[in-house]
Order: C-alpha cells, then sequence, then structure tokens
C-alpha cells in the first residue's frame, strides 16, 4: 500500500486526486495540507485524515507527496521533502526558471516528478507532436490553449512544453522562437516562430490544440480534458511509480514508458 500526502488537498486537483485515491487499489490517502489561512484547516476526511496547516510529523506516515499548489508554495515543499527524504510529485505550473532550478537541484538528493500536465493523453501529445514537427518544419506552427477564468499563469505549463518540444525538434529554442500575438499593425508572420494563443474563461478544464498551417493546407491536432480526474489519475500513478525509485528528476514519460 502506498500512502500518498497531498499538498493544496482542498484545490481542484487536490479534491480530485482524493477522489481517485479512492478508487485506486494499493493507494491510500495519509495526508492533506493546506495553507494556513484555509478555511479547511482541522476539516476531517474520510479515513479521518484531518487537513491540517504543515506537512510537519505527517512524513512517518507517508511515503510520497504530490503537490498542486502555487510556485512558491512548491519550493518550500520540495525543500520539506528533501529535508525528510521523501518522493515527491509536483503538478504545479507557472514555475520560474529560478523555481525550476531548485527543483532540478533537489532531485540531486530524492526522487522529484514534475509534469505541467500529468493525462496520458496530453504525453501521447507531446510525441505525437515531436514527429509531425519533423515532417511539417515548414510549415507555420501556432498552438491554441484554454481553461477556466480562475488560471493565473499564461500560457499554460501544457502549452509551454508543446512550444519547447516543437523548438528543440526545429533545433532552436523556445525563447528565440516564441511569438505572442499584438493588437494593431503587428507586421507579417515571420518564418519559422512558433505562435501562442490563450483563451480563459468558465469553467473551461483544459484544451490543447497545434495548428500546422502550410500552403493550401492545414493539419490540426488537440487534446481535450473532460474533467480534472484525467489529471488526477495521472499524478496518483505518478506517486505509485516514484515510491521506491531512486533519486532524480522524472517525467510522465518515465511513468508511461513512452
Amino acid at each position: 500500500m502506498v500512502r500518498i500526502g497531498i499538498f493544496g488537498a482542498s484545490g481542484r486537483m487536490g479534491k480530485a486526486i482524493m477522489e481517485v485515491i479512492g478508487e485506486v487499489d494499493g493507494a491510500v490517502l495519509s495526508a492533506a495540507i493546506e495553507r494556513v489561512d484555509h478555511p479547511d484547516i482541522g476539516k476531517r476526511l474520510d479515513g479521518n485524515v484531518e487537513i491540517l496547516p504543515s506537512p510537519d510529523g505527517t512524513e512517518e506516515k507517508t511515503d510520497v507527496y504530490v503537490d498542486f499548489t502555487n510556485p512558491e508554495a512548491t519550493v518550500e515543499h520540495v525543500e520539506f521533502c528533501v529535508r525528510k527524504k521523501k518522493p515527491i510529485v509536483v503538478g504545479t505550473t507557472g514555475l520560474s526558471e529560478s523555481q525550476m532550478d531548485a527543483l532540478k537541484k533537489a532531485s540531486e538528493s530524492i526522487p522529484l516528478l514534475y509534469a505541467p500536465n500529468m493525462s496520458y493523453g496530453v504525453n501521447v501529445l507531446f510525441e505525437v507532436v515531436r514527429i509531425l514537427t519533423n515532417f511539417l518544419r515548414d510549415y507555420d506552427i501556432e498552438i491554441i490553449e484554454a481553461h477556466h477564468r480562475f488560471k493565473k499563469d499564461s500560457p499554460s505549463g501544457t502549452a509551454l512544453r508543446l512550444g519547447e518540444i516543437i523548438a528543440q525538434t526545429l533545433g532552436g529554442s523556445l525563447d528565440s522562437l516564441e511569438v505572442y500575438r499584438g493588437r494593431g499593425v503587428i507586421g507579417e508572420r515571420k518564418r519559422g516562430c512558433i505562435g501562442f494563443s490563450v483563451v480563459r474563461g468558465g469553467d473551461i478544464v483544459g484544451e490543447h490544440t497545434v495548428l500546422f498551417a502550410g500552403s493550401g493546407e492545414c493539419l490540426e491536432i488537440k487534446h481535450t480534458a473532460l474533467s480534472r480526474k484525467a489529471f488526477a489519475s495521472g499524478a496518483v500513478k505518478a506517486a505509485l511509480w516514484i515510491k521506491d525509485k531512486p533519486e532524480g528528476f522524472y517525467s510522465m514519460k518515465d511513468v508511461l514508458g513512452i
């Protein structure tokens, strides 16, 4: 039995992960942590797990932690796991370069899995886009993503990962190739750049489209998340997978074997 602790237990993803844990053989919720001022602190969940304002002490009954919070909190939670020698699965997006460096440094001491999107379908999308980019190098490439109105980072971590894959396949870097649409006369599109468009509204769980536009034709591939359960299932699968792994920086490619 793998005992899983959740940072951000009362958030949208935290709740979805707890639901999935209850449906998976071999997994059990061992700890639920929220920020100190959250109104759910002290609330008891199924299995008599209390939502706590700190992870201190939970490491004695937890095998793996899962984090879906915010960049600043994530770095603190990773530091806690380093001190306690516990594996952690991180799905937080919007991390800065220095924050990502902190995660990579931590992975020298503990098993750490980071993925901007943990759904099986999206990780297959990553591989398909890599292949398509190789075949369609001369096409104009656009990434269009849509999420709910409460999402704070833009573009999404998944969209940026798609951009990184495309840029790497083209032999460049995302920093040098990415472009966002402006207002007014913005000039003709430059060859080889990667365009991003962002939609925020309602309760859209997540949509990612990659458009390859050529002369006289377009090829479009799209992933739509119908519920957060797709991400939660991947997070729990990652937690089960990483439990006994050695220290290192892992991704969902490692979990899924793709």
